[in-house]
């Protein structure tokens, strides 16, 4: 599936402290460009892992439910995106779990690609999620380039 191509979707999880409190943030935009944004608070502890898997979750539900059936998701968790790739394997039995339930959402669809991007071009889950906690939206610098002269 080229990227671009069907519904797209971010997803971010915040945990204040980590682990703490859990909020859950995502994106998803169709093909038409409808947009639909989720931010929610569980209520439970948990840590940043825990808070960007539940966060996918939601949002792979959020897109079958809109009808998605091929999605692009992008987000800023190197864990959950390396896990979800196969690239990784953890030895943590309550996030191993989680994983084996996005990966059961994810098999829901023709096709869905999980892709790394860095934090500054995932503010808008960002937002959603520190929204859900009550926190202010901390404003993503973007990286400084480094480049000789």
């Amino acid at each position: 599936m080229e990227a671009g191509e069907g519904w797209q979707a971010w997803f971010d999880g915040a945990a204040a402290p980590n682990p703490g409190r859990i909020g859950l943030g995502g994106l998803l935009l169709s093909p038409g460009g409808v947009r639909q944004e989720l931010s929610l608070r569980p209520g439970q502890l948990g840590c940043n892992n825990e808070a960007e898997l539940l966060a996918l979750a939601e949002v792979l539900d959020l897109a079958w439910a809109a009808g998605a059936r091929r999605l692009t998701v992008r987000g800023d968790s190197d864990f959950a995106v390396r896990h979800l790739q196969g690239q990784a394997h953890t030895a943590v039995p309550h996030l191993a779990e989680l994983l084996q339930t996005v990966l059961a959402k994810a098999a829901r669809f023709e096709a869905v690609q999980f892709l790394w991007v860095p934090r500054h071009r995932n503010g808008e889950a960002d937002r959603l999620s520190r929204q859900a906690l009550g926190l202010t939206t901390e404003p993503v610098q973007r990286p400084i380039s480094k480049r000789r002269r």
